[in-house]
């Protein structure tokens, strides 16, 4: 029988929703290609399985939930955990510390669990105060009980060994290389001014409204994202574009080859995120070649390299950098090739895959030599083993 892996913590397979599920989408059919029975777990209602591109060989298994803001992740996953009980996989692949309530059932039924624990979302200012009570006990349960922990970056690394005293494997997300697309009707080659965001504060979006009033006087503005829930931010956007005949707000984009166009042929791409580690927005952008101004931050820095366009929060910062980027032929193109030239060096899907798939295995084959003793205690596994420069 080949080897069976659990994934647990996203919308499902195959869903656009965020940077869980586009991990999934690439990583599911690659352990299926290495000899590997998966199982994705999600929610009823947020897939896609007419999707053209899904692998029918991963098993997709819905479970019931709670599917609000607060509660889905808990509930959902709880579910997911039952079901993963029963069917005892020889190793489940976790994602989101909210999970790790969960993962002493699984030490109870001596299933190795390797989590991503994603960014420190106890910080994020979307959340409220019991949210973040919630994802901190979370964190120190995954800490607890997580057989291996992986961190999409350095800073989120040292982070986890500071706060928890736990050692995890460095993987990043990866980005697709796509061919030149055609560009969007009405958008005209390097001369407008990108964002895509969710619409949370921790994001930068109401900063860069404000900087839009500055931008959008000279140069075309596309807004891509929303809160889902509706909110201020939605109804600021809505209020931008109505003010504003150079800005346009698309809302929510879960067409891929759409927003790689936007990125590959914007003339600037703003990139807000601050709470997290490597983001899979900015990875996508600079693949497609995108000239990134980002909010200063040490996961942005990372990513980037150096902080020639990082900028401070607020409005005129953002405004300045963003104009800087239009209006300087010469460093938007520079700023093209260096960003996909380091995600082709640091940040592609196939050395992701190939992290996971070791760490996976090397799990999976320990569990099975020490038998429930390693459910009792975590792994300590070799920091070189997944390589942090994933060559093509």
């Amino acid at each position: 029988m080949p080897k069976s892996v659990a994934i647990i913590g996203t919308r499902g397979y195959p869903s656009y929703y965020g940077g869980f599920e586009t991990a999934v989408r690439k990583l599911a059919p690659f352990l299926v290609d290495a000899g590997w029975s998966v199982r994705v777990y999600g929610r009823k209602g947020s897939t896609k399985p007419e999707d053209s591109t899904r692998d029918t060989r991963v098993h997709s298994t819905d479970t019931p939930g709670w599917d609000n803001k607060s509660l889905s992740t808990l509930t959902f996953g709880l579910t997911a955990f039952c079901h993963a009980l029963f069917h005892r996989p020889d190793v489940a692949l976790i994602m989101n510390v909210a999970n790790g309530f969960w993962l002493p059932l699984l030490r109870l039924r001596g299933i190795p669990s390797v989590v991503n624990v994603d960014g420190i979302e106890w910080e994020r200012a979307k959340w409220g105060r019991l949210a973040k009570i919630v994802f901190k006990l979370g964190a120190y349960f995954t800490a607890r009980f997580g057989t291996v922990l992986i961190s999409d970056s350095k800073e989120i690394q040292r982070r986890w060994k500071l706060e928890f005293k736990r050692d995890s494997v460095f993987i990043p997300y990866g980005g697709e290389f796509p061919d030149p697309l055609p560009i969007a009707d009405g958008l005209t080659e390097g001369s407008y001014a990108l964002m895509v965001a969710r619409f949370v504060p921790e994001n930068t979006v109401s900063e860069f409204f404000a900087a839009c009033e500055d931008i959008a006087r000279d140069h075309p503005v596309v807004i891509v994202g929303s809160s889902g829930y509706g909110g201020e931010l939605e109804s600021a956007a809505a209020n931008l574009t109505s003010r504003y005949p150079n800005v346009t707000w698309l809302g929510h984009v879960s067409d891929d080859t759409k927003l790689m166009s936007l990125w590959q042929h914007a003339g600037a791409y703003f990139h807000g995120h601050s709470v997290g580690g490597t983001n899979p927005a900015l990875v996508q952008a600079m693949a497609c070649a995108s000239p990134v101004v980002a909010r200063k931050t040490p996961y942005n820095l990372e990513v980037l390299g150096n902080g020639e366009y990082l900028v401070d929060p607020d409005s005129a910062a953002v405004a300045a950098g963003v104009r800087r980027m239009l209006i300087n032929q010469e460093e938007r193109n520079a700023a093209k090739v260096y960003n996909r030239d380091r995600a082709w060096k640091y940040y592609n899907w196939r050395g992701v895959c190939e992290a996971y798939e070791r760490v996976i295995s090397e799990v999976s084959a320990l569990n099975r030599r020490e038998g429930f003793q390693l459910a009792q205690a975590p792994l300590e596994v070799d920091e070189a083993s997944p390589s942090t420069r994933l060559d093509p």
